[in-house]
């Protein structure tokens, strides 16, 4: 595989290959890694700590989910900084130069080819990963679900948002609408967001790309941060939705 650096980490982290669970969870920008030859993209920590670097505490909620569901769940261990893998690798905001506030020095100018080669190393060994896991699971005759974790600031700008979940969605998804309304069934839960912080459009990449036209259905999941901002926040969210995500399945 084409690595920026000859001994940098594989880009895609996979816990419980092969699982049997209906549900494939995928963490799109689940880690923060910066490739050493980026050298930081000249950002501070305090940058490379926060939601635009990645999307907070996917990665432990993930993890807890495989678990608790025994389903597969695959992960980009690289920032979303560097190439966001929810991004057709096409786009000029795949690399974004600007985020929330703050300038990406490393990633201004670059050229064709330093682009294409952060898409060789990291977008489609991702990408490529997933589709691999769908075609096993195709192979055997397993029904494939994907849900797609991702995780919201409280605050974007001056807008605060409410919603302590997100179900985003294209108006075509049973799937979708079976959890929205189990989320909205929750006593404790609060304001669940429809299309909210964010609508699922021609922007999303990962569940488009593998929905094979429709065959296979999704969600994906929004959750607030800082629901997320610690081990008992990740526990909690992830016992809640491994109980909540086979009900869903359930209701259809």
């Amino acid at each position: 595989m084409p690595r920026l650096v000859a001994t940098e980490a594989e880009p895609v982290v996979v816990l419980n290959s092969g699982a049997d669970s209906p549900f494939l969870l995928l963490g799109d920008h689940a880690g923060r890694d910066i490739p050493a030859s980026l050298t930081d993209l000249g950002l501070p920590p305090a940058d490379l700590a926060r939601h635009i670097a990645w999307d907070i505490g996917v990665a432990g909620l993930g993890a807890r989910l495989s678990d608790a569901l025994g389903a597969t769940f695959i992960a980009q261990r690289y920032s979303r900084l560097v190439i966001d893998c929810n991004r057709d690798p096409s786009r000029a905001d795949a690399i974004p130069e600007q985020s929330d506030g703050s300038t990406v020095p490393g990633n201004s100018n670059l050229t064709p080819a330093e682009r294409a080669a952060r898409v060789a190393a990291i977008h489609e060994p991702y990408q490529q990963r997933i589709a691999e896991e769908i075609a096993g699971r195709d192979a055997r005759g397993l029904t494939t679900v994907l849900v797609a974790l991702h995780s919201f600031t409280p605050v974007m700008g001056a807008h605060a948002r409410p919603w302590r979940f997100g179900v985003l969605h294209q108006e075509d998804s049973p799937f979708s609408r079976a959890v929205l309304a189990r989320l909205r069934a929750e006593p404790d839960i609060g304001p669940v967001g429809d299309n909210e912080p964010y609508r699922m459009d021609d922007v999303d990449h990962t569940v488009p790309r593998h929905r094979r036209q429709g065959r296979i259905d999704y969600v994906e999941l929004e959750v607030r941060q800082d629901l997320l901002a610690d081990d008992a926040g990740q526990a909690a969210v992830a016992a809640r939705l491994a109980r909540l995500l086979p009900q869903a399945l359930g209701d259809l």
